[in-house]
């Protein structure tokens, strides 16, 4: 929590005096200089695969974009300006579970804003957020909602913990996220979340239906109802489907890999930049609606130095492991709204989102923006994100 002389005035509930073990801790991020001077040797020293014989991203993300992206990740990015964005948004850590959580907390200086639980995916971290929190919470126009926002990074993501043991599942962190807004003083809450995010602000809603007010997603996950025809949907939610099974066969690699043999692959990730580079970068390449030039290079930058300082090539993989079997089936009746962005990797019918989440009070198909959206199109996300929660009181 931030000291009693900086926090805003809210009226939320106060937070109970925790235990020690209970504590939430500032977090400072400070990458030593041994570790950047590592990091430019290493991609200095990189040696790269010979170009690809095809002219297309077919074989993977191409090795001039690649051997472009290294040279700016050693000559342009600044990890100082990184840390210090970060630092002054306001970082923390707590234990859950025997695991240590890092967050962002961002209180709003509003009276009226409402708290907002935002869960980020693969590959993706908090960095996926920081062009979307100065706007959701403080706004520059009074009638505009303004909200609390919480970012945490997943377990073996970024400045969280690695776990040990298994069981750090979708379920699992649906219950520590609960936890963790409940140190905060926040009994109830708003959710938002995509990817990964959106399983976990799926499970908070059917597992902690008296803590979630409303929850929002960019990609709800749904089975076809008994006895839907795919025959009878609209051209373009047929358009959808196809989408989605031409990425389950030619996109969907790097998941059958993740969950299944995710240590083997950590090894080349936590042990070449270039490497975790190239894991990362091929995934904004083709989930986002306009390739590479839909988000700002510094911030594509910007999240994967936040994999290799963490180290979290390996450990951020196993969360397909343990999440081999995603449940789509258990009933939300929670309200909910949902957005989605035409470059969407899973885009799900209406009617069939509609028959598990049963309380769904919007629904928008935007016309730009993609799996980052926060980042490609960081005001279209807020927008939605305003008139989703707007007059929803936690």
């Amino acid at each position: 929590m931030a000291p009693d002389d900086a926090a805003p005035t809210t009226d939320r509930p106060s937070s109970p005096t925790p235990s020690d073990a209970d504590a939430i801790t500032p977090f400072v991020l400070d990458i030593p200089a041994d570790q950047v001077a590592d990091l430019h040797e290493r991609l200095r020293r990189a040696r790269l695969a010979e170009p690809e014989p095809v002219a297309d991203w077919s074989q993977g993300i191409p090795a001039d974009v690649v051997a472009d992206l290294a040279r700016a990740w050693l000559e342009d990015h600044q990890v100082r300006a990184l840390s210090d964005e970060l630092n002054a948004l306001g970082q923390y850590r707590t234990e859950i579970d025997g695991l240590g959580i890092h967050f962002l907390h961002v209180e709003s200086p509003r009276a009226d804003a409402q708290p907002l639980l935002i869960t980020h995916g693969w590959p993706g971290s908090v960095v996926e957020f920081l062009d979307v929190v100065g706007p959701l919470t403080t706004p520059d126009d009074p009638a505009c909602p303004a909200f609390h926002v919480v970012a945490p990074s997943l377990p073996g993501f970024g400045f969280s913990d690695k776990p040990t043991t298994t069981g750090w599942g979708i379920d699992h962190v649906a219950d520590a996220w609960a936890v963790l807004m409940s140190r905060l003083g926040y009994p109830r809450f708003l959710a938002q979340g995509g990817d990964w995010g959106a399983m976990i602000t799926t499970a908070l809603g059917v597992r902690h239906p008296d803590r979630v007010a409303m929850l929002h997603t960019t990609m709800p996950l749904a089975e076809r109802p008994e006895g839907a025809r795919t025959e009878d949907l609209p051209e373009l939610e047929q358009r959808w489907l196809a989408q989605a099974r031409e990425f389950r066969e030619v996109g969907s690699g790097y998941s059958g890999q993740q969950r299944t043999r995710p240590q083997t692959l950590g090894y080349a990730l936590v042990d070449s930049p270039v490497g975790q580079l190239a894991w990362i970068a091929e995934k904004f390449g083709v989930w986002t609606d306009g390739g590479l030039a839909a988000v700002d290079r510094r911030r594509l930058l910007d999240n994967v130095a936040v994999y290799w300082f963490g180290a979290s090539g390996a450990s951020s993989a196993r969360m397909y492991w343990e999440n081999a079997q995603v449940d789509r089936r258990s009933e939300v009746t929670v309200p909910a709204a949902i957005s989605i962005f035409p470059a969407e990797m899973a885009k799900i019918p209406r009617s069939w989102v509609e028959a598990r989440y049963t309380d769904v009070r919007r629904w928008s198909v935007l016309e730009r923006g993609g799996h980052f959206a926060s980042l490609e199109v960081p005001e279209v996300f807020v927008a939605e994100l305003r008139e989703s929660f707007r007059g929803v009181v936690c």
